[in-house]
């Protein structure tokens, strides 16, 4: 007796089998006993697999290409870059060469070491300046930050001249926002070779040596002498207090000088009609500095007085 389940298997195999046999096929069994539909089955997976493999591998090629693309061109801009450095320092060391005799370059240690030389040189022989930062409480915030960079720009152009000068800071309190200031924005400041004191400078030469530097003063300074110590103050007013530092030399009974711009400079026809003989500490500096090397006021107020302020040499006005 067959049951019901023995029927539908007879019936679904019957059914199968037809089918099988209309396509041309027949429900046979390898050697192994294994179907050859089931086999067909897995090369259909296998197909499916390396299609999948085929198409990553067209994808990570495609992304290696605009990889080694971006690379290449950023090779090209970095071989372009060296190439303009070395023309730029062939073409620097043409000029070096031919405006020292082609003499052989010092190196940076070296050039440290002749600086310092010079400055312990100046120590000893002068001239002295001195910047007064006993004004700071006169000053906002920003107005400090200002002077401190402004002592950079000053020390920096000192340590570059042939024939420095010693500088000192006075009125130099620890832990006052002039130091902050000082330490935040100038590298290396407790390296400077310089004096630094919260001592005034009255207290440290003779009042016959000072000649305090004031744009309100009514004597022109005429020469640079190593014997004399000469006073900046330090001093960033964008209030505009007028004649601060002339009446601080005047209380102190100091001797007091100005930059020579009257004499040698004349007003110049500009938009906003500015005319100002006010310049910051390193301003004042660059013109002293270029004076006591070349010993002509005409190079010295050049270099030192912008256009800015409204001044041109006299032969030069327009």
């Amino acid at each position: 007796m067959m049951t019901y389940s023995e029927s539908e298997s007879e019936n679904t195999c019957g059914g199968q089998h037809d089918r099988q046999q209309d396509l041309g096929l027949t429900c046979q069994e390898d050697e192994n006993g294994e179907n050859l539909w089931d086999i067909f089955g897995l090369l259909q997976i296998d197909l499916d697999c390396a299609s999948t493999r085929d198409q990553f591998a067209r994808n990570e090629n495609w992304c290696s290409r605009n990889v080694l693309r971006k690379q290449r061109h950023w090779e090209k801009i970095v071989l372009a870059k060296k190439s303009k450095r070395k023309h730029e320092r062939e073409l620097r060391k043409a000029k070096r060469a031919e405006g020292k005799g082609a003499s052989p370059q010092l190196s940076k240690w070296d050039l440290k070491i002749i600086a310092k030389e010079r400055l312990l040189e100046a120590k000893q022989t002068g001239p002295q300046l001195c910047i007064d930062l006993g004004m700071t409480s006169h000053m906002t915030k920003k107005e400090i930050s200002r002077l401190a960079a402004q002592i950079r720009r000053l020390y920096g152009s000192n340590r570059k001249a042939q024939k420095p000068f010693w500088l000192c800071l006075t009125g130099f309190v620890r832990n006052s926002p002039i130091e902050e200031a000082c330490l935040r924005m100038n590298d290396g400041f407790s390296n400077y070779l310089m004096d630094v004191t919260p001592e005034s400078y009255l207290d440290l030469f003779p009042l016959e040596t000072i000649v305090y530097l004031t744009p309100d003063s009514e004597n022109a300074l005429n020469e640079v002498d190593p014997q004399k110590v000469y006073i900046l103050g330090g001093l960033v007013d964008e209030s505009i207090q007028k004649r601060l530092t002339f009446q601080r030399a005047q209380e102190q009974h100091l001797q007091t000088a100005r930059l020579p711009i009257q004499e040698y400079m004349v007003k110049n026809i500009n938009a906003k009609n500015y005319h100002s003989t006010t310049l910051a500490i390193n301003q004042v500096f660059d013109a002293l500095s270029t004076f006591y090397e070349t010993k002509s006021w005409e190079e010295a107020l050049k270099v030192a007085v912008s256009a800015g302020k409204g001044y041109v040499l006299q032969d030069t006005r327009w």
